[in-house]
């Protein structure tokens, strides 16, 4: 296989990564012991091998351009798998260390990530965690993420998912609507109920609500005059002071069914649950410390699937949470 990038060129575009990250190119070439006459030569030199302008230039600053923010991304991406690749053949990488950039679902976030995070970084120290909290998918080839957590996949065959835990679904209220508007006792009865929607990102319509009856899984349509979109945890909040009847994950309001805020209905016609998976690029070199993070995360929800789903350990399922 004959070379496509020189010395010259590969040093281009570490230098280009460095004044992107810096914002400058003085500072870059401050950093590299380089005039910065000799940076903005060197990165002009990579603009015109690509045929595209990486950064819009003032007098007093510069910027990535749409196509310099691309490339930037996966030239960053590309160094970094160099250097992992370097320290894992020499063995100068003993424990992991970097940054790990995860995108995560809200609700997963706050009541399962989030708080395992400190125990993560207890345990591998040179390890920096950026977490994004959101319920979009994200775009692995132009956004800076090493793996993101979703409870639906997205349909994308680059992609490798490893299935993290079954998240038991259950229907509630708060005490005060169920006395006001009565306790519905099958799926049909929710029909003349508040029933509080969530709208899916990726499609802008209201999740379906899924339930199993006589054996039979099915879902179904619900309505209702509340709608929230963007912050899935918002519905638990309307929830809590009497909008309505909520299907959502037991493990988010676990807290509040132990407590009475809230009181679980149709547990007859329960049992149904979503997988969460981790999504990673599968063409990607995955560094030590990408691997160390899932399997820290894998470890920790072991035991929190829904009943049934759940790992065996000692010749028994976990019992049900909540």
């Amino acid at each position: 296989m004959g070379r496509r990038f020189g010395d010259v060129m590969l040093g281009s575009i570490e230098l280009f990564c460095l004044a992107a990250e810096l914002g400058s190119f003085t500072a870059a070439a401050a950093q590299a012991g380089l005039t910065p006459a000799a940076v903005s030569r060197s990165i002009a030199r990579l603009e015109e091998r690509l045929q595209v302008r990486l950064f819009v230039r003032s007098t007093r600053q510069i910027r990535l351009t749409d196509g310099g923010r691309a490339y930037f991304a996966q030239c960053r991406q590309a160094l970094a798998q160099l250097g992992e690749a370097e320290r894992e053949l020499t063995g100068t990488q003993a424990e992991p260390a970097g940054i790990v950039r995860v995108s995560v679902p809200t609700t997963l976030g706050h009541h399962r990530v989030l708080p395992a995070l400190p125990g993560f970084r207890a345990r591998y120290p040179k390890v920096r965690v950026e977490v994004q909290l959101g319920n979009r998918n994200v775009d692995f080839t132009t956004e800076e993420f090493d793996l993101s957590i979703r409870a639906r996949a997205q349909a994308d065959s680059g992609l490798v998912a490893r299935k993290l835990l079954d998240a038991e679904l259950v229907v509630v209220a708060a005490p005060g609507y169920l006395r006001r508007a009565g306790t519905p006792r099958a799926p049909a009865d929710l029909a003349g109920h508040e029933c509080i929607q969530f709208l899916l990102p990726s499609t802008g319509l209201p999740v379906p609500w899924v339930f199993r009856q006589d054996g039979k899984d099915f879902e179904m349509a619900t309505g209702g005059g509340f709608t929230c979109a963007d912050d899935v945890l918002g519905t638990v909040t309307l929830a809590r002071h009497g909008a309505g009847l909520l299907q959502t994950y037991r493990f988010v309001v676990e807290e509040d069914l132990a407590r009475g805020a809230l009181k679980e209905v149709l547990r007859d016609h329960g049992g149904r649950s979503r997988p969460f998976s981790i999504l990673y690029p599968a063409s990607r070199h995955m560094p030590l410390r990408v691997r160390a993070f899932i399997d820290y995360l894998v470890e920790q929800t072991a035991d929190l699937s829904a009943p049934g789903d759940g790992p065996i350990r000692n010749g028994k399922r976990p019992r049900r949470r909540g």
